[in-house]
């Protein structure tokens, strides 16, 4: 029979897993035209992310405290659940123990960086970004504006070769030749602003297609920093003698993956 705490700690991860892997799935999926997919990826990202980083400071205080996990108000005021912070303190566990990351050292890099700011400020408040509009509360930044503006400008002039954009940009003005006289397109776009010519709607629909692979691969790295952390904490607990920790290492196996295997699988939601 599993203790209660052990129970608890894999439930916990598998519910994180699964939100991570809703998260990865649908980042891929959002555009303009399915701006609800947008708030579902980061609601998924940003709950799995302050969950798995949680867990990475839980065990680092068990590790320190002779097996004993740390108390609410530790949790709340210490811990606490922002993921910037969560972040830093991981660098700090990091350096502290020494600890030899496999892939990532850290999530230095800008495009990471911009995507953790972004799920960050959204949990803090942005998922309420059209309700604050609405009532006239004073209006946090729009994510989806942030997340084009910040993720998938950069990583469209930066992973996608100039001749696909070319192509990206010749197939929308043949479209736009084909049929922009004759059909109508109500659309607007990532930033707000209105679509309503065919070959706009043409190329914002090959600019996500084209970077879609690379933001979901961008997500999947910043999933595996955690992933591996978690994982060397773990092992060192484990050492303890305590049968409270589950193996998380198994929980998340799937995304504990080269960069090349992540480029293979579109959906990760159900892993």
């Amino acid at each position: 029979m599993f203790a209660e705490t052990f129970n608890a700690l894999n439930k916990e991860a598998q519910f994180t897993k699964e939100m991570l892997g809703a998260g990865a799935t649908q980042i891929r999926n959002a555009n303009y035209a399915t701006k609800g997919i947008y708030f579902q990826a980061f609601t998924s990202l940003s709950t799995g992310l302050e969950r798995i980083g949680k867990l990475c400071l839980m065990l680092d205080h068990f590790i320190d405290h002779s097996g004993l996990f740390p108390d609410f108000n530790y949790m709340k005021n210490v811990i606490c659940h922002k993921i910037g912070m969560l972040y830093e303190n991981s660098l700090a566990i990091i350096s502290k123990r020494s600890i030899r990351m496999e892939f990532l050292p850290n999530l230095n890099d800008p495009i990471h960086q911009s995507m953790l700011r972004i799920l960050a400020e959204f949990a803090q408040g942005d998922r309420y970004s059209n309700i604050d509009l609405v009532v006239g509360s004073k209006r946090s930044s729009d994510p989806i504006s942030a997340w084009f503006n910040d993720v998938d400008v950069p990583l469209f002039e930066s992973c996608v070769s100039k001749k696909k954009k070319e192509r990206i940009l010749n197939n929308a003005t043949v479209i736009g030749i084909m049929i922009g006289s004759h059909t109508k397109v109500i659309h607007t776009s990532e930033t707000g602003s209105e679509i309503n010519e065919v070959e706009e709607a043409s190329y914002r629909t090959g600019m996500q297609t084209a970077v879609a692979p690379y933001r979901q691969l961008y997500m999947l790295q910043i999933i595996r920093y955690w992933v591996e952390l978690l994982s060397s904490l773990q092992y060192t607990a484990m050492q303890t003698g305590s049968e409270d920790i589950p193996f998380f290492s198994e929980v998340f196996a799937p995304f504990y993956n080269e960069d090349s295997y992540f480029r293979t699988r579109k959906t990760w939601d159900t892993i």
